[in-house]
């Protein structure tokens, strides 16, 4: 059971940082399990998201899920 169906109303982020240190750090909705509603995502969010994915090790670390207070 996810840590969404526990505390409902909660929402979480994952948090793409860079390698370098330098460049943007990238961050989009998802749920407790870190799942992304890409059809929800803007079409340049969408693609930030994509091209962050494919280039972790490279240009992004690792993601993080956390947790977030969306008002």
């Amino acid at each position: 059971m996810s840590q969404s169906k526990h505390m409902p109303g909660a929402r979480y982020e994952i948090r793409y940082q860079p390698l370098s240190g330098q460049g943007p750090e990238l961050s989009f909705p998802c749920d407790a399990e870190g799942h992304v509603p890409l059809d929800s995502l803007s079409d340049r969010a969408r693609n930030n998201y994509l091209y962050a994915r494919a280039v972790v090790g490279r240009e992004y670390a690792a993601p993080a899920v956390l947790p977030c207070d969306l008002h």
